[in-house]
């Protein structure tokens, strides 16, 4: 009877790179299980390709998926980053550590001898040089489990190489952010359309990443909800405790609706195509005529004349009749 294939567990992005580090360990003879990590930052199931399909990576990899949420207790770690975020609002080495955790559990329960990852030495500025991935080791507790196949080459030795499970001659040397060794691998492996290089976090991103420290900065500790609706609109902080949100197209105005709390005010021109807007926060009827006219000016409604606003608040609907912002009076409050 032949020998039963070792387990390995691979973090899988859905990029180019952790497919790589799949098909690495598969041609040496490992049984690969993938684990795929979501954060209320980076969903593939939120529709904006984060993910690349990612369930469609791991059947064309005859890989089982294991899917884990993470999701209070990512923005509990988010509140205070041990490691520090980049330059972004992306905590970078705490949310590589937690993920790291979550296939180590995966790793203990289906009896697998480490974890693989795409990550390339140099590639990431924050969580991918050598100090970095060693503090993530040390901080999980995984030194010499973790494997990544596209570099490891150039990386201490791990517990598989001590034990005889993989030589270091069927290890990748591939460093920085060039992708001409990846492209290559990807042809040898038979993996067609690879994905761009790009991170799903949205954390990444600096336009985000300020809505997302504003929010930090005003709420002890943000809902699921909260971080929800930072992903659609334009933002406006009115006050510590009050912000506005208004839609950009049909689809953030539908998202928008559906975010909406009891205590939140929905507004909409009430005769001109245009967005939905929500007031968020404490006192805001206080707010009901600036958030108005901002409305106003991003609806078709004529800049020079007086509209009616439609303001619902849960099952109540009012109106109120003014005319659109000029842009010095709310620019301030863009974030």
């Amino acid at each position: 009877m032949a020998d039963e294939k070792k387990k390995v567990v691979a973090l899988l992005s859905g990029g180019l790179d952790s497919q790589l580090a799949v098909r690495m360990m598969q041609e040496q003879g490992f049984d690969v299980s993938a684990v795929a990590i979501k954060t209320p930052f980076c969903d593939f199931d939120c529709g904006r390709g984060c993910g690349f399909e990612i369930r469609e990576r791991a059947d064309d990899l005859n890989v089982n998926l294991k899917t884990v949420y993470l999701g209070d207790e990512y923005i509990e770690m988010l509140k205070h980053p041990k490691y520090g975020r980049g330059a972004g609002f992306n905590p970078c080495v705490d949310c590589r550590s937690m993920m790291f955790k979550a296939a180590e559990k995966q790793m203990k329960e289906i009896g697998a001898e480490f974890i693989i990852s795409g990550e390339v030495l140099g590639q990431r500025p924050m969580s991918q040089h050598a100090p970095a991935l060693r503090t993530i080791e040390k901080e999980t507790g995984l030194i010499g489990k973790i494997v990544r196949p596209l570099s490891a080459a150039l990386l201490p030795e791990t517990d598989p190489e001590r034990n005889g499970l993989i030589k270091r001659e069927n290890l990748g040397m591939i460093k920085g952010r060039t992708r001409k060794s990846q492209l290559e691998l990807a042809k040898k492996y038979g993996i067609e359309n690879p994905p761009n290089a790009g991170g799903g976090c949205l954390l990444t991103d600096p336009a985000f990443g300020l809505r997302a420290k504003d929010l930090f900065e005003h709420i002890e500790t943000p809902t699921i909800n909260d971080i929800d609706l930072l992903k659609v609109g334009r933002h406006f902080r009115l006050t510590n405790e009050t912000k506005l949100v208004v839609g950009r197209n049909k689809e953030e105005n539908e998202m928008i609706k559906a975010i909406a709390l009891p205590n939140d005010i929905l507004l909409e021109s009430r005769d001109h195509m245009g967005p939905i807007s929500i007031l968020r926060g404490n006192n805001l009827e206080n707010h009901i005529e600036l958030a108005s006219s901002i409305t106003l000016r991003y609806s078709d409604a004529p800049s020079a004349k007086k509209s009616f606003v439609t303001i619902i608040k849960d099952t109540k609907k009012n109106e109120t009749i003014t005319e659109p912002a000029k842009e010095e009076s709310y620019l301030k409050f863009r974030i």
